[in-house]
């Protein structure tokens, strides 16, 4: 695996799946194309790593969709509530996330729930089904939804030991996370400013560069991009939970339908808010610091 990452920064399971793939990789080295492929496979299964809370949470909602009875004691989404909590908690234990990340996903948790009870005030979308973990409108499940984005973000802050070259003045994110929050509620007071944020963003970050490690190469992407394939991962498991009923958008209320392409602006805006909240518990690192 990776050369000059020092293993004692890695959790035991995470020592233990290294071990694993030394085989694969004894046999990639052969190669020019076996060591690309071999690369890839780690970024592949680094990403899977770091969204296994969110990608737990999904399973969950879609197989309860389908094979939760319609007549038991307990309501789905109060059963999903539960099942996130027991999740929350078996990761800990088992060392699968540390403190920090705990921290970060009660920080998204709370951020998440509170855009949540104002959306749904509005109309913006509903949960159609009935339980008794709620406020208002709001099963409590819907925070860990949130919270699943903060958890991949800052496990793979440490999982791909990210870098940043050229990060802006702290106070320049800060401002900008806190105008794209703010924005979430002022456009239904007509002042939709999301162009300007994009505007915004692209100043912000725009020579920032998140260099990550797949496997013994250190890579590099500009941060942008990095939200913008988050923004797209979180689409496309918005449809599959859109699909599985956890929550629906007015115009899928008589019949599912793909959400429209446009929300993918909303989440590379809230990928902005969940990457400047978890540098409160990663501290953005500079690439010499890394050789230090």
């Amino acid at each position: 695996m990776s050369r000059g990452v020092d293993d004692r920064s890695l959790l035991p399971v995470e020592r233990a799946g290294r071990r694993l793939l030394a085989a694969v990789q004894a046999r990639a080295d052969r190669t020019a194309l076996g060591r690309a492929g071999f690369e890839f496979l780690m970024f592949g299964v680094k990403e899977a790593w770091a969204c296994i809370f969110g990608g737990a949470l999904l399973l969950l909602i879609m197989l309860t969709r389908f094979y939760w009875p319609a007549h038991a004691p307990i309501a789905r989404y109060d059963a999903l509530v539960i099942a996130a909590v027991l999740m929350q908690a078996a990761m800990l234990v088992f060392r699968l996330e540390d403190l920090r990340e705990a921290f970060a996903i009660l920080l998204f948790h709370l951020v998440g729930t509170g855009m949540e009870l104002f959306k749904t005030s509005v109309g913006s979308w509903s949960y159609p089904e009935h339980s008794l973990l709620r406020l208002g409108g709001v099963p409590l499940f819907s925070g860990f939804m949130y919270a699943s984005v903060g958890s991949y973000i800052a496990r793979i802050w440490r999982i791909q030991h990210l870098r940043f070259d050229a990060y802006p003045p702290a106070w320049q994110a800060w401002l900008l996370a806190l105008g794209v929050y703010l924005n979430f509620f002022a456009d239904h007071y007509g002042w939709d400013c999301r162009w300007v944020l994009f505007g915004a963003a692209a100043l912000v970050f725009r020579r920032t560069d998140v260099l990550f490690q797949p496997d013994r190469k250190v890579r590099r992407m500009p941060l942008l991009l990095g939200f913008g394939l988050t923004a797209l991962f979180i689409w496309l498991a918005e449809n599959l939970a859109t699909f599985s009923h956890a929550w629906l958008y007015p115009a899928q209320r008589t019949g599912w339908k793909l959400v429209a392409p446009e929300k993918l602006g909303s989440w590379l805006l809230l990928s902005i808010i969940s990457f400047v909240l978890v540098s409160l518990v990663r501290p953005v690192r500079a690439p010499m610091q890394e050789a230090a």
